[in-house]
């Protein structure tokens, strides 16, 4: 006789991200594992209380206490050869600039400083800073450029020069 174990689907564990990134997708963190999150408090009609306050990302910005032991863990996750901690930012893949969770696990990664993938960390701070500006000017709705960065922060590229 044969007995069949069944586990109810609500009692197995799963991970709140995968335990193996791929660098596959560099500039872009792996979408499994950080597919990007924003925070609740950020809205199209809270803008101008929130992202477009100069000094706002100053406020909700984790600090390196949390974003550094983070950071040790997510290097591993992705096998970086280099786990020179220096040699990574840990980014908000949605950018806190455009309303991005601070701290959740799903919108921060280690993002290489050198090129990784033909980019720097620098050319998708342009894009942030640039997409922000398009935002706060009522030129852009901030769903379009959270889209655009948590799927591919490149595609902002071509927007740089109608800043």
């Amino acid at each position: 006789m044969t007995v069949a174990l069944v586990v109810p689907v609500s009692a197995v564990a799963t991970p709140a991200y995968a335990a193996t990134c791929s660098q596959s997708y560099l500039p872009l963190p792996d979408p499994s594992c950080q597919p990007g999150a924003t925070n609740p408090d950020v809205t199209q009609s809270t803008i101008n209380s929130t992202i477009c306050v100069s000094g706002w990302t100053s406020t909700v910005r984790p600090p390196t206490s949390y974003t550094n032991p983070l950071k040790v863990k997510q290097i591993a996750e992705y096998g970086y050869s280099d786990t020179s901690t220096a040699d990574y930012e840990e980014d908000h893949l949605i950018p806190l600039e455009l309303g991005g969770a601070p701290k959740d696990p799903k919108n921060l990664w280690p993002e290489p400083r050198y090129d990784a993938g033909g980019s720097t960390a620098g050319d998708k701070d342009t894009v942030e800073n640039a997409l922000k500006k398009k935002v706060c000017a009522g030129s852009m709705t901030l769903a379009s450029a959270r889209h655009i960065m948590a799927t591919d922060w490149r595609q902002g590229q071509s927007l740089l020069a109608t800043r």
